[in-house]
């Protein structure tokens, strides 16, 4: 198990505010909204900057099953405090000293006496087999670390597209251009000038890792000379300069889900950056930007219309036709007596696939250069009124 000093240090659960048993889902989901509330691109504060790092940080290993399963054994087994005397806390007897680590040792654990055999074995485990446990080689070590290339991830990446209404509304599958990291053909993602090969690193024996004993318990890092890659480049790539990977701009054709709404985001697994020795891309995250209509509106599944009306439409009733999403008109009943500003239900017209409604609010439209034929009628019409509006405060005097 590869372990990382963070995870010393870092409760990820507590980062992304789930609970430890959250499921996959929860974790996506918690995950999601942070990065949009804390991403730089739409967040100039520092500390905001900060949390996405380590929001980022933590779904690297939660939202990964086999990394989670790690971290949460290391909390299981990890320390607890040393005990005095270089010991480990929690435990008595012959405690992680000289001799410590033998077979058979007897340990007491909660004023519990018990047997709980190698040690070594016990560590051996824990650390991935390299055999080294609190206070450093342990009884039965194999020596370094196997050599091997450690894959890794790649980045998760954030893009924005803009959607006229009616595609998000319908669904569309459309096109973005991105520039972002691929791997370099010149050398393939090695990092090595073409004829030349990496060379395995002579300070992590290939494994990409090293040990690191803080406050006596030793634990896996990322290798200093190699930055995790377990190999070194004696001659690196001109191209990208030994890297193994380029800035290139690409498409990712994209299909979007009918219904989407504005500030939605769009998970696209392993679109995002590449994977080093070869570990799986990273994912891509779209938010959408929905563009205004001229005419309709959202709430929900619900779409909105203002339709103008006149004052006679109000007081004797009428009727309206009124225009849909999917281009269609539907006819929409105004019984007489309709205060302005009443909003109309028309069922089964609003987001297609949904349950939503067309909300039709009426708006009176008031003459601003009334003819004089107007004038003298809506003179008449003031005069002959029978009810007069009141406000709410003169019913009070």
């Amino acid at each position: 198990m590869a372990v990382q000093s963070d995870w010393l240090k870092t409760n990820y659960y507590d980062v992304l505010g789930v609970a430890e048993n959250a499921s996959d889902k929860d974790i996506r989901s918690a995950y999601r909204k942070l990065a949009r509330e804390l991403h730089p691109d739409t967040n100039d504060d520092p500390e905001a900057e900060r949390r996405f790092k380590d929001v980022t940080a933590a779904h690297e290993v939660l939202g990964d099953a086999e990394r989670r399963k790690e971290y949460d054994e290391f909390r299981r087994h990890g320390p607890v405090g040393a005990a005095p005397g270089g010991g480990y806390g929690g435990f008595s007897g012959g405690g992680f000293g000289s001799g410590g680590f033998g077979g058979g040792n007897r340990v007491r654990v909660n004023n519990v006496d018990g047997d709980i055999g190698d040690l070594g074995d016990l560590f051996g485990d824990l650390f991935g087999g390299s055999g080294f446990g609190p206070s450093g080689p342990t009884r039965g070590s194999r020596g370094p670390a196997q050599t091997r290339s450690r894959e890794r991830r790649g980045s998760d990446l954030s893009s924005t597209l803009s959607l006229p209404f009616l595609d998000a509304v319908h669904g569309t599958t459309t096109a973005i251009n991105l520039v972002s990291d691929a791997t370099c053909g010149t050398c393939d993602g090695s990092g090595a000038a073409p004829g030349t090969t990496p060379s395995t690193c002579s300070t992590c024996g290939g494994s990409g890792e090293q040990i690191v004993n803080t406050g006596g318990f030793a634990m896996r890092e990322p290798c200093h000379r190699c930055p995790g890659r377990g190999t070194t480049i004696g001659t690196p790539c001109p191209t990208c300069a030994g890297s193994g990977r380029v800035s290139k701009p690409r498409t990712v054709k994209v299909r979007i889900p009918a219904g989407v709404e504005d500030g939605q985001t769009i998970r696209l697994p392993k679109r995002g950056g590449p994977g080093s020795n070869g570990g799986p891309p990273g994912d891509l995250f779209l938010t959408v930007e929905v563009e205004p209509h001229p005419d309709f509106g959202r709430f929900g599944n619900n779409l909105t219309l203002t339709v103008p009306v006149t004052y006679p439409d109000l007081v004797l009733g009428t009727e309206v036709t009124v225009p849909t999403i999917d281009a269609g008109t539907v006819t929409v009943r105004v019984p007489p007596g309709t205060p302005s500003g009443r909003t109309l239900r028309v069922g089964g017209r609003g987001i297609p696939g949904t349950d939503g409604a067309l909300l039709v609010t009426l708006d009176v439209v008031v003459p601003t250069r009334p003819s004089e034929t107007e004038r003298d009628l809506i003179e008449q019409l003031d005069a002959a009124s029978s009810e007069r509006p009141r406000a709410r405060w003169e019913t009070m005097t």
